[in-house]
């Protein structure tokens, strides 16, 4: 694990086995403070309540198999083999009970992949991301925020509202970072509510879900809700909006657009905080805006799944404090819509992967990168057959290459277009991955490489989020799936 014998602070698995020590050997009262027993420059906590349970249900399980594992104060650092294999095991059993099922049952319950066999090839690909496996069992944490969300999304496909409102409630309350995937669950939710009509079923669909997201809300913040400094403190806790903008850490190369433009204009040392904050707000919401609009408009499963996509990336280019990881938030989204645009899909899957590699070098991840990399794009070309598939149909833009008539002509070398881009771009990344892994950077440019990590992968999103957008606004298949969910 990367940080493993490297005090003081020892990595993420070590933050993740603190708050088992925290939760388990101190008052609840006390998890989110700063005292002489929780010091919360160390690995303090900073997820909402559901972690920490979570956290103290592993405790329980740590203290029965060997208390020195979180022995209050002496357990820091503490590394062992038995403990390593607990802790993965601890991962490996959250992805068995909330992550994997629900893929499973997802890519089972799909229209489109009406046989079993496209089922299984689905879930295989997607089960198969690399981000995931390495950020989870590598650079190591929990994937039940992911899972929860995955659960909502699963419920609402099959009109089973309610059960989706609580899924996401848990997955928003697991970690604040599902924000990312907020909007489109209101506005899909909202706008189902307003085609029922707000005078009769629109409205009591209304009303119970209000009262689902009131009520899952009261259930996970129960023990703090006697004392509202506690409540407050733990907000400041999940949301330190002091720390300015960019990056979780200032050390961090981050592939969105404020760490990209740093790279010409340092924003932190003309702006305050609170106006760096308020930017984000105002570019992060004016470019999520229209999948917002046309979804709430016109609520449809299919515009569901890809406003999950294009709201989560524009949280990710956009919005206040990033961390290289929270691109699996978009591309868990992505991999839902692998069966309906394998091409762009797996694109951009692999770019996920790509834009995360000085964290994945960090953790001495380079060996795994490297394996599951190819392995993937092997399945996924072997699966779907994915540059077969670059045409504007597949592609999903024939309704906008209609609307611009006079540039037919231009579409017609379009998949030849879209694939040469591609290929340049695995040649790229596979360039910039061996000069990252391989070669020394210049003195005076310590941190070429993951900089032009972080900027390329930056212009890839951004791209996407164009792309992703266009589909959304351009949605021929729209009215079909309109009277599905009528």
């Amino acid at each position: 694990f990367v940080g493993a014998g490297k005090p003081p602070m020892y990595g993420d698995y070590e933050a993740q086995r603190h708050w088992q020590e925290i939760t388990y050997n101190l008052p609840i009262r006390q998890w989110y403070f700063n005292t002489s027993d929780n010091n919360l420059l160390y690995w303090g906590l900073d997820y909402p309540p559901l972690t920490a349970y979570h956290s103290l249900v592993c405790a329980f399980i740590a203290k029965l198999l060997n208390p020195e594992w979180i022995a209050l104060h002496t357990s820091r650092g503490y590394e062992s083999q038995p403990h390593k294999l607990f802790m993965r095991t601890t991962v490996f059993v959250a992805d068995l009970l909330v992550y994997i099922p629900a893929v499973i049952l997802y890519c089972s319950s799909l229209k489109e992949t009406s046989a079993k066999k496209k089922a299984s090839t689905c879930a295989l690909c997607i089960l198969l991301y690399p981000g995931l496996i390495l950020i989870d069992h590598g650079h190591f944490q929990y994937p039940l925020s992911l899972g929860f969300a995955l659960w909502g999304v699963l419920c609402l496909s099959h009109d089973w509202d309610l059960l989706g409102s609580v899924a996401f409630c848990l997955a928003l309350n697991y970690k604040q970072m599902e924000l990312y995937h907020s909007l489109p669950f209101f506005c899909y939710l909202l706008g189902k509510c307003f085609k029922k009509g707000l005078k009769g079923k629109g409205l009591v669909l209304l009303a119970k879900l209000a009262g689902t997201v009131v009520f899952s809300f009261a259930a996970c913040w129960l023990p703090f809700g006697t004392d509202v400094e506690q409540i407050m403190q733990v907000l400041r806790r999940l949301f330190p909006i002091d720390r300015g903008l960019a990056t979780s850490s200032p050390k961090d190369k981050v592939a969105n657009i404020w760490c990209s433009l740093s790279v010409l204009i340092k924003i932190k040392n003309i702006v305050s905080p609170q106006t760096q904050l308020k930017l984000s707000f105002a570019v992060t919401f004016l470019s999520l805006l229209p999948a917002c609009i046309k979804l709430t408009v016109q609520p449809s499963l299919r515009g569901f799944k890809f406003a999950l996509v294009s709201c989560a990336l524009s949280f990710f280019l956009f919005s206040f404090q990033v961390h290289e990881k929270s691109i699996l938030l978009v591309a868990v989204p992505v991999c839902l819509i692998i069966n309906e645009i394998p091409f762009m899909a797996t694109w951009f899957l692999l770019v996920s992967t790509f834009s995360m590699l000085p964290l994945l070098l960090k953790d001495g991840l380079l060996l795994p990168y490297a394996a599951t990399m190819p392995a993937f794009l092997a399945v996924c070309l072997a699966s779907f057959s994915i540059l077969d598939k670059t045409s504007a149909e597949d592609l999903q833009l024939r309704a906008f290459s209609l609307s611009l008539k006079g540039y037919m002509a231009w579409f017609k070398s379009f998949p030849r277009i879209v694939r040469s881009l591609f290929l340049l771009s695995l040649s790229l990344m596979g360039v910039l991955s061996l000069l990252s892994a391989a070669v020394p950077p210049p003195r005076s440019l310590p941190d070429l490489f993951p900089v032009s990590v972080s900027v390329v992968s930056c212009l890839h999103f951004l791209l996407f989020l164009v792309y992703f957008n266009i589909v959304i606004l351009w949605d021929s298949k729209n009215s079909k799936s309109q009277k599905k969910t009528s």
